[in-house]
Order: C-alpha cells, then sequence, then structure tokens
C-alpha cells in the first residue's frame, strides 16, 4: 500500500483487529439489509441503513447538516472520532470516506478488502445491535469543492479538458439495464454522451483488496483518464462514482476530482438532456 499517494487512509484487517476496543476508532458498516448486520459484523461496529440513513426518498444523498448530524451523534460519533467504513458490497467504505470528507469529518479510515476480507480470514464476529452513548456532533459546512452539479456536467460534454467517466456496470452503460433491471415504459437508459466506461470493480482483487497504484493507473490511463485532466465519475446514485472518486484522488493522487452524485438518478429523469446508448 505503501505506492498509493495517500497509504495513511487505508487500514488492513491486523490494523482493525487491534483497534476493536480503541476508544477513540468508531467502526461503521454501511448496507441495506439490517439483518445481514445482525447476523455477523465486526465487533463493534454500527449499522448505517443505505436507504433510510443516507438516501432521500427519491434516492439522492442526503447532505442535510442536521439530519447528518443526528446520525453521526446517534453512532455515538464526535467530530474528533476516527472512523473506519466498511461494508458487504466492495467499495462502499470509500464511498463512505467521500461522504464523510464532504460532511468535514477529518478522520476517516477505509477497511482494505472490508467484509469480504474480514469474514475471507476468519476474524471475530458480533451479533445482534452495537449502541454507544450518543455524543455531540457539529456540522459547520458542506464542502462543495468535491461534487459537481448539473449545469457543469452538461458544459463538461465535449470538452478536452474533461473526462466524464461513467463507473455502472457494462449493462447500464449501455442502456440495457436502468439501475439494476432492464428499462421498463418511459425508462430512459444509457450514459452521459462521450462518457468513458471503467466499471469500479475493476480496481479491486479478488479478495476486494484495491490492486496496485501501477495496476490502477494502467488501467486509468489506458482509457485517457490522466492526472493534467479533471475528472468527474458518475454512475446510478453517487456512491460507486464516491468510491472512483477516492481511487483517483487518494490511491493515485489525481488533483483534479469531483463526484456527480446526482448521477444517473438525475440525469436520466430530465427530458431535454441528451443520452447515448
Amino acid at each position: 500500500m505503501s505506492q498509493y499517494a495517500h497509504p495513511e487512509v487505508l487500514v488492513d484487517t491486523q490494523w482493525l483487529l487491534e483497534h476493536l476496543h480503541d476508544p477513540q476508532v468508531r467502526i461503521v458498516e454501511v448496507d441495506t439489509n439490517p439483518q445481514l448486520y445482525k447476523d455477523a459484523h465486526i465487533p463493534g461496529a454500527v449499522f448505517w441503513n443505505i436507504f433510510s440513513d443516507l438516501l432521500l426518498p427519491n434516492l439522492q444523498i442526503n447532505f442535510d447538516p442536521a439530519a447528518m448530524a443526528k446520525l453521526l451523534s446517534r453512532s455515538g460519533i464526535n467530530n474528533d472520532t476516527t472512523v473506519v467504513a466498511y461494508g458487504s458490497y466492495p467499495g462502499t467504505g470509500a464511498w463512505i470516506f467521500w461522504l464523510l470528507k464532504v460532511l468535514g469529518h477529518e478522520n476517516v479510515l477505509v477497511l482494505n478488502g472490508g467484509y469480504q476480507k474480514w469474514m475471507a480470514e476468519n476474524l471475530p464476529v458480533a451479533t445482534g445491535l452495537s449502541d454507544f452513548p450518543p455524543s455531540e456532533y457539529f456540522i459547520s459546512d458542506i464542502d462543495t469543492e468535491k461534487r459537481i452539479f448539473l449545469e457543469e456536467v452538461q458544459a463538461s460534454i465535449g470538452n478536452p479538458n474533461r473526462v466524464l467517466l461513467d463507473v455502472r456496470s457494462l449493462a447500464e452503460y449501455r442502456g440495457e439495464f436502468f439501475f439494476d433491471q432492464p428499462p421498463v415504459g418511459k425508462e430512459r437508459a444509457g450514459h452521459i454522451p462521450g462518457a468513458v466506461h471503467v466499471e469500479h470493480l475493476l480496481t479491486l482483487n479478488e479478495d476486494g483488496t484495491f490492486k496496485s497504484f501501477a495496476q490502477l493507473q494502467a488501467l486509468y490511463a489506458s482509457q485517457g483518464i490522466t492526472p493534467d485532466k479533471e475528472i468527474i465519475p458518475y454512475c446510478a446514485i453517487g456512491g460507486r462514482s464516491g468510491f472512483t472518486w477516492f481511487v483517483l484522488k487518494y490511491l493515485l493522487g489525481y488533483p483534479q476530482v469531483r463526484n456527480y452524485d446526482g448521477s444517473w438518478n438525475e440525469w436520466s429523469r430530465i427530458p431535454d438532456v441528451a443520452i447515448e446508448r
């Protein structure tokens, strides 16, 4: 990991095992199924439900400072706590890294390999719910510099100095799937015109850990995704693209990366924007 631009933001399973009872560390599991968490989670991890805790009913990410401060407080996290994020879906921890950075939280780490690697190594798990006394948490500002919005994305089409990067599955990119199913009725499937496709899962090894610096660099450079350009990743609802923001910004050290977290959830529902299939 030492070759990454910022290796300090990644921790391995051994590090986390040694810090399970550190009062300055809070482990957060992020997923959609609370029952899986209750059956077996990393000891001391609190559970965040993607749909009810992090997304609005329209599937946009919830950036409301009051709501997010309440979630962090409920989790026993204060402004100085070191948060270690992971999930059962590959890349969830890196998405949460981006989200917490947008909210202004300084100390965030990603468990390299996530839940998959923890379980593969037969490390201890807990059942039930982890519960901590509520803390005080303050969000002073939302960092919009890590995000890009619709009008500027539209203006980026055809700009040689910017790369629109679609990180969804190939079927979604081709318009064969709308989110997780084939298009139905008036659903508009496809991709933003001119977008380059590199699925986010291509950055991971079979055990769920990140590929080496050299492998990641070659993966993106082969598609013209180079650090001299501004990179704008997008996906369906901003999670996989937040993951890709982390890879480009913190593992490869790309200086100009902004996550289009509105992503296909927003783009596909605007009737007058162009779509390629």
